[in-house]
């Protein structure tokens, strides 16, 4: 072996899938350095008696990626103007491997020789499991690149380093602004292993797989039509019309857009008009998707802090998001802001009988009754008693109303203390999974204990999803009390005992109280 570096892929997983030249050169005496030696083929390479260093410790020094791939690049240099380095990477060198883009460009600057073979990458196993040919078009991309995913479903998309729950959460998230809910993709885990996974799942689903790890990753097949897709042709089929009083309408029918709210419907056609802002008029229902969300959190903040003039301002945020996606439907030809205000009128009245019309109550609890029989003759589409409940819903949230829809058949404890009975016992069963060590069975059992919580929360007239999510905001402030509370001190966090973090956290506990 040349003086200097030479890289060589372990492959995707099985050891059968290193080349002979890649198994000569680990051989060949040089320093072998792996990335890290968290890969299957590694107990191959102790098995053949090959010498090695990781640099996995590396992983846990450093801030951020780049800063660890910084430093690995480095040191390798440096072993490399002494000695042969044989440098390792899991699959292929060549595919999605930032520490080889880094030693290309620095090698030649620093006079080391450097030498890539190439090796087997997971791509190759993909091809045959997913049966497709990358001739036809295939985009590969790093999970955090949120720009390449927001181009998901234009053609065929390969996501990589979905290493983890939170990484694959946070590709969902970004997903579900250009794809809908239930839109088909692939997992990929271990491919070449006895164990590999290749399976259909819906975009919801994603972050719900039980084995998320550093050999996952997710295929997108391209979709017939994007939902920003089909948007933007219903938007280029139609023609736009104005009246004499500048009111927007469309030629094929009378289309009408704006309704008893004036200013703000006013201010929303100017923005998306031409001449007006270029980000509203970029904005599709997907884009602000999210804002949506925000908006309605941040309302309940207010409420749960009795911060009026808050819930003033957030109602309008919220009514803000509601005229901006009603003016792209009307845009669209799809419906009008008159259409939702018209409909839920006519709901609303529709499901009040004992007002607008003959009906006798005689209190709420028929008052709910009525409705649910008047929405359940509405949806008759709905042929099951769970019909209706979103798969994409935050999973406490969707707890809480499976717990409500199955109430309502009867299907509930019928006091608060069979509830927490049941709470307790599925606490008790937790204990055991934990002290048995099964992370399968740890995760069934937490899984089981926070769905009886949130209906145990709705047997006490609360909303979990709310609940929690006031206790995130808690905890931010409490947090952000206590760390002001170091950076006052000059000291660092190593400096204080857990005892001493605490009691900074009491003290933010009655500041919270007293303010």
């Amino acid at each position: 072996m040349e003086k200097g570096i030479t890289v060589v892929g372990l492959g995707p997983g099985s050891a059968g899938h290193l080349s002979l030249e890649t198994m000569a050169v680990l051989k060949s005496g040089g320093k072998v350095i792996l990335r890290t030696a968290v890969h299957p083929t590694v107990k191959e390479l102790e098995r053949s008696g090959i010498k090695f260093t990781s640099c996995d410790a590396v992983y846990e020094q450093e801030a951020s990626f780049e800063d660890v791939y910084q430093k690995i690049v480095a040191s390798i240099l440096q072993d490399a103007k002494e000695q042969e380095v044989v440098y390792a990477v899991p699959g292929s060198p060549l595919v999605a491997e930032r520490t080889v883009v880094l030693l290309r460009e620095q090698a030649a600057a620093a006079g080391v020789p450097l030498k890539i073979l190439p090796a087997m990458s997971f791509l190759d196993l993909a091809y045959v499991d997913l049966g497709i040919d990358p001739i036809a078009g295939l985009r590969i991309v790093d999970a955090h690149d949120f720009d390449a995913l927001a181009d998901a479903g234009k053609y065929p998309l390969m996501i990589t380093q979905v290493y983890s729950q939170l990484v694959a959460s946070d590709v969902k998230i970004n997903l579900m602004e250009v794809l809908a809910d239930e839109a088909q993709l692939y997992f990929l885990r271990n491919l070449g292993l006895p164990d590999e996974e290749c399976l259909p799942l819906k975009l919801y689903e994603l972050d719900r797989q039980p084995h998320i790890d550093h050999l996952t990753s997710v295929f997108i097949p391209a979709q017939e039509q994007t939902v920003v897709q089909h948007v933007n042709a219903l938007q280029e089929e139609k023609t736009l019309c104005f009246d004499d009083d500048d009111d927007f309408y469309c030629d094929i029918e009378d289309f009408r857009y704006d309704a008893e709210l004036l200013p703000l419907t006013e201010v929303m056609r100017k923005l998306r008009e031409p001449g007006g802002c270029p980000w509203d008029r970029e904005q599709t229902h997907s884009s602000i998707r999210r804002n949506m969300i925000e908006e309605v959190y941040e309302f309940l903040e207010a409420v749960d802090n009795h911060d009026f003039k808050g819930m003033e301002e957030e109602l309008g945020d919220i009514l803000m998001q509601v005229v901006f996606h009603a003016h792209m439907a009307a845009d669209a030809n799809l419906f009008s802001l008159q259409d939702v205000i018209d409909g839920v009128t006519e709901k609303l009245t529709r499901r009040h009988p004992h007002v607008f019309g003959s009906r006798k109550v005689s209190g709420s609890d028929e008052v709910i009754k009525n409705w649910e029989a008047i929405k359940l003759e509405e949806k008759k589409e709905r042929t099951h008693v769970l019909d209706g409940i979103s798969p994409g819903l935050p999973a406490l949230m969707r707890a809480y109303k499976l717990h409500s829809k199955a109430s309502k058949v009867g299907f509930d404890w019928p006091d608060t203390a069979g509830v927490w009975e049941k709470v307790l016992e599925e606490l008790h069963e937790l204990e055991e999974a934990v002290a048995g060590g099964s992370l399968k069975e740890m995760e069934h059992e937490l899984g089981d204990l926070l769905f009886i919580l949130s209906g145990y929360a709705r047997h006490i007239g609360l909303e979990p999803e709310t609940a929690l999510n006031a206790a995130n905001n808690r905890f931010i402030k409490r947090f952000g009390y206590v760390e002001k509370k170091v950076q006052v001190s000059k000291k660092t966090w190593q400096d204080f005992s857990l005892a001493e973090l605490d009691a900074f956290w009491e003290l933010a506990k009655d500041f919270e109280k007293n303010n």
